[in-house]
């Protein structure tokens, strides 16, 4: 037998020992495999009807790119595209901008308990889900005499009775509106990060600029956010990822009227899924674009991280 032969016989014999001692972490692995499988490969399956015209069960028929065609020239997908892109960017710029603000604060606060119990209190939205989010500023900003903000404007007499803002049904005030929520909910969660980072700060460093004459603001500018820069660009890279993936805020929050700034493309192929004459083929190429989009973010996002964290995120 040659030496060659030999090596390969010591592998195999080597993989299969190997197999045999951890032969209880593959079991312990195997039901997260096969959920894997199930729940995340074999429906990838269904990629296929993006070239059929799949209407019902009992009528399919291949049409090739005419999906596709159809796709690129339907102006409420292109809407939605561009709906789906200016929410996530602005959402995660408001997000990110505000839990590092409110990590500063957080991190200037000297009393140990109350600060703990300050964080505890903003991060606590992130537990609540959004459909009892939604329903909880739907009552709040109701125009209806339950609604406290209107009933406060009008105390306030920035409005007159009849004026009502309906901010949740409104073209103009959605948006904002929605910002606004997508901040209360998230942003508390959000400064655990940032809070971390700021804890590995050397306050050798914040001595030695006490002693140079420095103050809280030249700290914080000097100090501060230059230790916080690479967290915050590793979060907005990570998050970037993530923008074609919006559905959930929005779907719950969205009604008849704001249609126009509001349908995302996951509602828009969640709508076309679910109409009365269902176009299944059509939805399906709806999900791949927006796959297709997503994934070649996800790279765009690899390579950045790569750049500035000298680490990839896959």
């Amino acid at each position: 037998m040659n030496k060659a032969n030999t090596n390969t016989l010591i592998v195999k014999k080597t993989l299969k020992t190997r197999i045999y001692q951890y032969r209880w972490f593959y079991l312990m692995f195997l039901p997260v495999f096969i959920f894997i499988v199930l729940f995340n490969y074999l429906p990838m399956w269904g990629i296929r009807y993006a070239f059929y015209e799949y209407k019902s069960a009992l009528s399919i028929k291949w049409v090739g790119m005419d999906n596709i065609t159809r796709l690129f020239s339907t102006a409420n997908f292109w809407k939605a595209f561009r709906n789906t892109l200016v929410l996530s960017l602005l959402k995660l710029i408001l997000n990110t901008g505000m839990a590092i603000i409110i990590s500063l604060l957080l991190n200037e606060m000297k009393n140990v308990i109350f600060k703990k119990a300050t964080q505890t209190i903003i991060y606590l939205p992130h537990f609540m889900s959004w459909v009892v989010t939604a329903s909880v500023f739907a009552l709040i900003l109701s125009i209806s005499e339950s609604g406290l903000v209107n009933n406060l404007l009008l105390n306030l007499g920035m409005i007159n009775d009849g004026e009502q803002i309906y901010f949740l049904g409104t073209k103009a005030t959605w948006r904002m509106t929605y910002y606004i929520i997508n901040i209360w909910k998230d942003t508390g969660w959000g400064t655990i990060i940032f809070l971390a980072t700021l804890a590995g700060i050397n306050p050798e460093l914040y001595e030695a600029a006490k002693m140079d004459g420095g103050n809280r603001w030249s700290n914080m500018r000097f100090i501060t956010m230059p230790a916080l820069a690479n967290t915050i660009i590793t979060v907005m890279i990570l998050n970037l990822a993530k923008i074609m993936n919006l559905f959930e805020s929005v779907f719950v929050l969205i009604n008849d009227n704001v249609v126009d700034v509001a349908q995302v493309l996951q509602t828009y192929t969640y709508d076309i899924t679910f109409a009365a004459a269902p176009d299944f083929g059509f939805s399906t190429a709806v999900g791949l674009f927006k796959s297709i989009v997503g994934c070649i973010l996800v790279l765009m996002c690899n390579r950045a991280s790569k750049k500035f964290r000298g680490r990839g995120i896959v």
